[in-house]
């Protein structure tokens, strides 16, 4: 009978471990001892539990064309199959008289005749290789659970950092000192609102930023940097987010802040257009919502209109001169006097005591704590060296604190930034008010865009008719003009007793982003 030997490995580390030379030198002898005349001999590297095994199915095509019975001839029934998958067409195969299989280590052979104990002693077999297989992906995934818990990265670091072999031979991910300031500079630029992906990837190539093989960085590889979050310290698995150890890149303020651009909280700049259109891309159709754009008619006139992309609008043509006008005009609704501006800056003032008060306190009880955490981290590494706790438990309470520490300092940072020139900030908002309209009317088109988008938000045109609401602070300046005179009394929280009030909207802008 003609035999064909399967000698199988399941990756290339096995077959450089002179496993398959080995499994080919017993099938050899057994087929000699049986008389089979070896027809060839099948030497694979795949594993036997993917969906597709193109070789072994190179086997069976050979047995399907066979005219006479062919013996299969493997070490151990895993070296065939390791699910019941491949049971059912050898088993076809059998019953037609088409193989013979022989596993050499069970001493089994299946054929035509062969009875019902033999065939349940093949299902034992590939039964309990598939056991091992499936506690083979068990500890697989104990292990890469262990590893996220342990915060270590499983795979290829991140583009900004590298891999090493330290002097104890452990392997370790370090930031790359050579991209780290890229990297950093990316996410710095993309957080002003004032950089698209086009731009950052034109940015990257001035300054030099190159992939791993060398390659300018392209922009699909930049939005990947910029949703990361492993740059700040946390990596994203396929069981959710969870602090790493390696040395973040950014903080986590910046890197939220990246995300909340992305997610379009912050105006977009435009593309370059050939024509100075001043409301493009600010106005939106009250009926269906679709974006109301421009057009010039007669080589001179624009015109606006709903694009009625979803088709339910009928096409209402608008001349830009009216709207722009209704906007310029709007500007008289924030203006303040000098009287009112001197009344709101005088309250602000007073709330500034009281915010000020507030802020000393909380900075004083975060850095009460950072001290007590650092004392527990010293005690702690004092109790280590004495042996009154082990190493682990050191490294694990060490990890927590520091991320606690981090915590405290950001919010320190955030206490600090909310506290400065609160109500000289005010101040600028309400000057600025008062000259909206003369400096609108003077400016030049991009100019008058960044006005515009810096006062009103959420246009809608509904036929020829603009509806207009505004931006904060600019709301609360249309509200206080339309309130009675003054302030009224302060409650004994520093607070005029009415739902919405200057100091609450102006507070969160004292920084650099007010005008967001």
């Amino acid at each position: 009978m003609k035999a064909i030997l399967l000698a199988r490995v399941s990756s290339k580390e096995q077959e450089e471990g002179q496993s398959i030379p080995a499994q080919e030198r017993r099938l050899r002898e057994y087929a000699e001892r049986k008389g089979l005349a070896i027809d060839q001999v099948f030497k694979i590297t795949e594993s036997s539990t993917k969906d597709t095994r193109k070789e072994f199915e190179k086997i069976l095509g050979q047995i399907r064309k066979s005219k006479e019975t062919i013996a299969l001839v493997a070490d151990t029934i895993d070296r065939v199959q390791r699910s019941f998958k491949e049971s059912v067409v050898l088993d076809e195969l059998r019953k037609e008289g088409k193989v013979e299989i022989h596993f050499f280590r069970e001493g089994l052979v299946l054929n035509l005749k062969s009875n019902s104990s033999e065939i349940l002693r093949w299902d034992m077999g590939v039964m309990f290789a598939r056991s091992y297989v499936l506690q083979l992906s068990d500890n697989v995934k104990r292990s890469k659970e262990q590893a996220v818990k342990s915060g270590n990265w499983i795979g290829l670091a991140p583009l900004g950092y590298i891999h090493i072999v330290d002097e104890k031979g452990e392997k370790n991910i370090v930031p790359d000192p050579d991209r780290l300031p890229f990297i950093v500079k990316l996410f710095e630029l993309y957080a002003t609102g004032n950089y698209s992906l086009l731009k950052l990837a034109e940015e990257a190539e001035k300054f030099g930023l190159r992939t791993r093989k060398g390659k300018k960085v392209a922009k699909s590889q930049i939005d990947s940097i910029l949703k990361n979050p492993f740059y700040c310290g946390m990596m994203r698995t396929k069981y959710g987010l969870a602090e790493h150890h390696y040395q973040p890149l950014i903080s986590t303020a910046l890197y939220q802040q990246v995300q909340n651009v992305a997610a379009g909280y912050h105006k977009k700049p435009l593309k370059k257009i050939s024509e100075p259109f001043i409301l493009r891309g600010m106005i939106t159709c009250a009926h269906c919502g679709c974006t109301v754009t421009p057009e010039i008619h007669k080589k001179r006139y624009i015109y606006y209109s709903c694009t009625n992309a979803k088709g339910i609008c009928k096409k209402v043509y608008i001349r830009e001169e009216p709207l722009v006008e209704s906007l310029s005009k709007y500007f008289d609704h924030i203006a303040l006097s000098e009287e009112q501006i001197a009344d709101v800056t005088s309250y602000l003032k007073k709330i500034h005591e009281s915010e000020s008060l507030f802020h000393t306190e909380s900075l004083t009880a975060l850095r009460k704590e950072q001290d007590k955490i650092q004392k527990r981290i010293n005690q702690m590494y004092d109790d280590k060296l004495d042996g009154f706790i082990d190493e682990k438990m050191y490294l694990d309470k060490v990890k927590d604190y520091k991320a606690r520490q981090i915590e405290i300092t950001e919010q320190m940072t955030r206490h600090e930034k909310a506290d400065h020139n609160f109500y000289v900030t005010a101040n600028m908002v309400m000057n600025l008010a008062a000259r909206a309209k003369e400096i609108f009317e003077s400016s030049e088109v991009d100019e008058k865009r960044q006005l515009l988008n810096l006062v009103f938000q959420n246009l809608k045109l509904e036929g020829k008719n603009l509806s207009i609401d505004t931006c904060e602070p600019f709301t609360t300046l249309v509200d206080y003009k339309q309130c009675p005179k003054g302030w009224g009394r302060l409650d004994s929280n520093q607070r005029r007793p009415k739902s919405r009030d200057l100091q609450s909207v102006v507070a969160p802008h004292t920084g650099t982003n007010w005008h967001t």
